[in-house]
């Protein structure tokens, strides 16, 4: 804004269209929430939306949305949609605010050190050669599934290194795409329809507390018998010192930092992969480059870390993806008067943004919605401004794991492409279903062998 022109009042914040009594914009949300999360920028780079009677204002430019993940960020705070997660992370990374995600991020940070993540990649590797053997020529998988098998199992090594993790490991598998299913419409939909006693409410309440019960048996059962001499998360969670005053994590907040890993590496791995799968069918010559990429880098070996960088053509068809069906909706909640936009906001005001709608923006993306994987190249990369691709977030809160959600991504995606051609079975076209990310519907597919 010009010097001396005082921001404009909320008042004026121009109001997205199809409210209705009480629920206000859930409804729409609720109906068609990717329709309408990427119909708000009609209305402004600033637009209200009504949660109930709650206004949430979304940010839909890139700009401002810079605004409140970097720029502005000290003056924020996470908002209702990690409020609403709480009954499922408590209060882990992806919910503390303030000085514990400080804290808690100090500690978590070595678990996602480069040599770590060498480490993690034999048991991504090994995973994904055994997802890849237990297919059979002409057998019919329902990606989405197959591939959230993959991500679970994957983490479920990472995490429990041993059989005292395998109860985990079997509550993970069944429960948390019952909470994932879930997640975003609780999120944005009034507080008082919690108390409904309907299917979603109590599928989603059954399933968040057995995930927490479990792993808080694993927690306090391995720090009861002292096995943590491992290379598992568990075990550096529970072995973590604050470098500046020497404390270690409670049980519960260990138990809350597993929860939150799971929740954001599970569905993120396994949607990004089922789209990658189908795209690829879809466009087989972009196909044809990356096995022949692959076959010139990795061989007949099983996949290794150090090919991961430079599997490029992976890289770029993996970009792509993440962000044709990336991240749905995020939330921040002002701590102090910010101004976002030419207007005032003051504190407790929710700002919410969209990295989907974002990544979909034709001011920002020539053709936002063609699956293009050469716009990543180095010569047109160029085009795309810093601030206008965020997979995995900006600022202080961006995803601590988006190094071990790439590599994962990346072996698993050469492994499997390396032995098997994946078609779409059925007739059945995948649509776009809005949680955390937007995830397939379904998604059966045919493997044939590659050789063949």
């Amino acid at each position: 804004m010009s010097v001396g022109v005082q921001p404009a009042d909320l008042r004026s914040v121009p109001v997205a269209p199809g409210a209705v009594p009480l629920l206000g914009h859930a409804l729409a949300l609720w109906r068609r929430p990717l329709g309408f999360l990427t119909s708000l920028r009609e209305s402004g780079e600033l637009v209200r939306v009504n949660l109930g009677t709650m206004p949430m204002y979304v940010a839909t430019s890139a700009e401002l949305i810079h605004e409140v993940t970097v720029r502005q960020a000290r003056n924020f705070e996470k908002g209702r949609f990690f409020d609403r997660l709480r009954p499922l992370a408590g209060n882990g990374l992806a919910t503390a605010g303030g000085e514990v995600h400080r804290r808690h991020r100090r500690l978590i940070q070595p678990m996602f050190h480069p040599q770590r993540i060498t480490l993690y990649a034999q048991a991504m590797s090994a995973s994904a050669t055994a997802l890849a053997d237990s297919w059979t020529a002409g057998q019919e998988i329902e990606m989405e599934q197959a591939m959230a098998q993959y991500a679970v199992e994957t983490l479920a090594t990472t995490l429990f290194s041993t059989d005292i993790g395998q109860p985990a490991v079997v509550a993970v598998r069944e429960n948390l795409p019952v909470v994932l299913k879930n997640l975003l419409i609780r999120a944005a939909s009034p507080k008082f329809l919690d108390r409904l006693p309907i299917k979603p409410n109590r599928d989603f309440d059954a399933a968040a507390a057995t995930l927490r019960s479990v792993i808080d048996q694993v927690v306090a059962e391995t720090r009861r018998t002292g096995d943590t001499g491992h290379n598992d998360l568990l075990s550096v969670l529970l072995e973590a010192r604050d470098a500046e005053t020497g404390d270690a994590l409670s049980d519960t907040e260990v138990r809350d930092e597993l929860s939150t890993i799971l929740f954001a590496g599970a569905e993120t791995t396994a949607s990004t992969l089922s789209w990658t799968f189908y795209e690829l069918s879809q466009h087989p010559e972009v196909e044809a480059r990356l096995v022949a990429e692959i076959k010139d880098v990795v061989g007949d070996r099983p996949v290794a870390i150090e090919d991961v960088p430079r599997l490029e053509a992976v890289r770029r068809v993996l970009d792509e993806v993440i962000r044709l069906h990336g991240v749905t909706l995020l939330m921040r909640r002002a701590t102090a008067p910010v101004e976002l936009g030419g207007y005032a906001l003051p504190a407790g005001t929710e700002v919410g943004f969209s990295l989907y709608a974002m990544h979909r923006d034709p001011d920002l993306y020539e053709d936002p919605d063609r699956f293009d994987p050469d716009r990543w190249l180095p010569e047109r990369r160029t085009a795309v401004s810093r601030h206008s691709y965020i997979p995995f977030g900006a600022g202080n809160r961006k995803c601590i794991g988006d190094a071990f959600v790439w590599t994962e991504a990346t072996i698993a995606l050469a492994t499997v492409l390396a032995r098997w051609q994946l078609r779409p079975a059925g007739g059945h076209v995948p649509k776009e279903v809005a949680s955390a990310v937007a995830h397939p519907d379904r998604m059966p597919m045919t493997v044939t062998p590659r050789d063949a």
